[in-house]
């Protein structure tokens, strides 16, 4: 565990994650699919997509293992209190994905509940710390990698030695539009993001012929508890800077602690819908990113040449065939 108090950081928030300046379009939807016999586990679950999804992916027939961390808190109880007046199956566990602990032990309690290796993981705990490069201060860019980055891995190596046995499952990884784009002010937010789009696309490679899959979900801005629990975040973060470094940032300074959504009128269920829709899909017709939003999507021209590029590299070598199936070619 790293030796700085998340609590004071983070200012008691995590959520999903998310933000753009310019808001993509969101996928018009017929139908809703099925996902009876699946078991999918999701991190972050006490608000945002990850509580979103965890109910939407249980009404359409899933096994859910919802983890959070710091139980027992109300979230939990609420979900747990929505589950039975439902009857969804939805198994609350206890995960704080910076706790190599916790991850193992919860990871190992839901493949012992599910009979085997989980069908989905769904990485999706993550913060945001807004502001400068400059004013990230260590503490803040630590925890930003640790939960944004290092989490992702940890989960992603507790549950592969089971998805690797069985030949079959799928890891989801919330990433954003800000881990293809830079929107200054960001921080080290966008920089853990991009991370995330490289050890994503590495990971799809090297599991393609292991019959895992790997998929990359790209929100653009979303009203969920992101942005107040970013803002206290950044408060905090921009109290503990000295007024000359400040000075220097004095628009980018000013909005540290108190930005707002991008597209307040954008419905969250948008990325639990996508989800839900490549979980649906047979292994070898995903693809591996998926922009969701309302409006254009900006990192989509990026998203094609960076597969085209890739191809072209690979393409001769002894992963041309991973990535011609990474990215249906």
């Amino acid at each position: 565990m790293p030796d700085f108090d998340r609590r004071t950081i983070l200012a008691g928030g995590a959520a999903a994650t998310a933000l753009a300046a310019i808001p993509s379009t969101a996928t018009a939807r017929t139908g809703q699919p099925d996902l009876s016999g699946k078991s999918i586990l999701v991190t972050g679950t006490s608000s945002g997509f990850g509580r979103l999804g965890a109910e939407h992916y249980a009404r359409l027939g899933a096994k859910v293992f919802a983890t959070m961390r710091d139980l027992p808190r109300p979230e939990a109880e609420d979900l747990r209190l929505l589950a039975s007046k439902e009857g969804l199956d939805i198994t609350v566990l206890e995960i704080d994905v910076l706790d190599d602990a916790q991850v193992a032990d919860g990871v190992a309690e839901a493949e012992r509940l599910t009979g085997g290796a989980l069908d989905v993981l769904v990485n999706n705990a993550g913060i945001m710390i807004t502001g400068p490069v400059e004013m990230q201060d260590m503490d803040a860019f630590h925890l930003l990698f640790e939960t944004n980055v290092f989490g992702y891995q940890r989960m992603a190596r507790a549950v592969l030695p089971a998805m690797r046995k069985a030949r079959s499952g799928y890891i989801v990884n919330v990433a954003s539009q800000a881990g293809r784009l830079i929107y200054p002010g960001l921080g080290a937010y966008s920089a853990s993001k991009f991370a995330v789009e490289s050890w994503a696309e590495q990971l799809a490679y090297e599991l393609a012929p292991l019959g895992v899959g790997i998929g990359i979900i790209q929100p653009g801005g979303y009203p969920t508890k992101i942005m107040p629990n970013s803002n206290a975040a950044s408060e905090a973060l921009k109290q503990r800077e000295p007024e000359e470094r400040k000075a220097d940032y004095p628009g980018l300074a000013a909005q540290m602690g108190s930005s707002a959504t991008s597209a307040p009128q954008n419905d969250p269920m948008d990325i639990p819908n996508a989800i839900a829709e490549l979980i649906a899909m047979a292994p070898g017709e995903r693809p591996l990113r998926r922009a969701v939003a309302n409006g254009p999507s900006p990192q989509e021209p990026i998203n094609q040449v960076c597969a085209e590029v890739q191809l072209s590299m690979l393409g001769s070598g002894p992963f041309g065939p991973a990535a011609r199936k990474v990215h249906g070619a």
